[in-house]
């Protein structure tokens, strides 16, 4: 009888991107606009954290764990990593749509050029904003180091509510809702800052070879984001980011 040779396991499949979540509305704009920080932070618990608790218990999760954000500009996605043990790999807990970023693919260099950044960001406390225009916002540390030593300039960039942006990532009302009070819950619980490491696009050697043949002008800044990129994807451990000589640099 032939035996059948050993075949190496299938390659994880990316899951798509979601726009809605199972949870009761927020209020409208206007009536949102009314309530101050600690009424809002209220009322979004009280709609969903009961049922978030639930959803990250079956998955192995509890609100708290550590946090990790990566965003794909291309496709539109948000993804929320979350690790239940120190030391562990962090697991995908969800993949959520942008409803919205400005600009094209290629990073943020001055005020006013209308682009969402690209690199590596991290979130603390401080860039917790409950009382945004955008229903709930926080701000992802634009300038960073690897900016400031190339001179791009620019402030208050913000993954926020609502469906609009300039230089910012929309999420929607509903959506803002959920990631906020994972990515709170984490630095309540003792995690400094929760790195948002934002692509163009997902770094395969596929769409890094058509970067390279179509002599894109970012060439060279993408090759050096693929090494931050390359290094979660091995480890499932966000990399220790550095700059030196104007360029990342990486520790697993």
């Amino acid at each position: 009888m032939a035996t059948i040779p050993d075949q190496p396991p299938p390659k994880p499949v990316n899951p798509p991107a979601i726009n809605q979540l199972p949870y009761p509305p927020p209020p409208s704009p206007d009536e949102w606009a009314k309530l101050g920080a600690e009424r809002r932070l209220a009322d979004a618990r009280r709609r969903l954290q009961p049922q978030l608790d639930a959803e990250l218990s079956t998955r192995g999760f509890r609100l708290g764990d550590a946090a990790f954000v990566r965003i794909f500009k291309e496709s539109n996605e948000l993804e929320l990593w979350l690790r239940p043990e120190p030391g562990k790999p962090f697991r995908l807990y969800c993949n959520y749509l942008i409803a919205f970023y400005s600009g094209t693919l290629g990073p943020k260099t001055k005020e006013g050029d209308m682009q969402a950044p690209e690199g590596f960001y991290s979130v603390g406390k401080a860039q917790l904003n409950p009382t945004s225009r955008y229903h709930l916002a926080f701000n992802v540390g634009y300038p960073n180091e690897y900016d400031r030593a190339r001179r791009h300039t620019g402030s208050l960039i913000m993954v926020h509510g609502s469906n609009v942006s300039i230089g910012c990532f929309a999420m929607t009302d509903p959506l803002i809702e959920e990631i906020y009070l994972i990515i709170e819950a984490a630095l309540d619980a003792g995690q400094s800052a929760v790195p948002v490491h934002v692509f163009p696009f997902r770094m395969t050697e596929q769409r890094m070879t058509n970067a390279r043949t179509t002599n894109d002008e970012w060439l060279a800044f993408w090759t050096n984001l693929k090494e931050g990129y390359d290094a979660f994807e091995a480890e499932k451990q966000p990399p220790r980011v550095s700059v030196r000589d104007g360029c990342y640099e990486f520790i697993p």
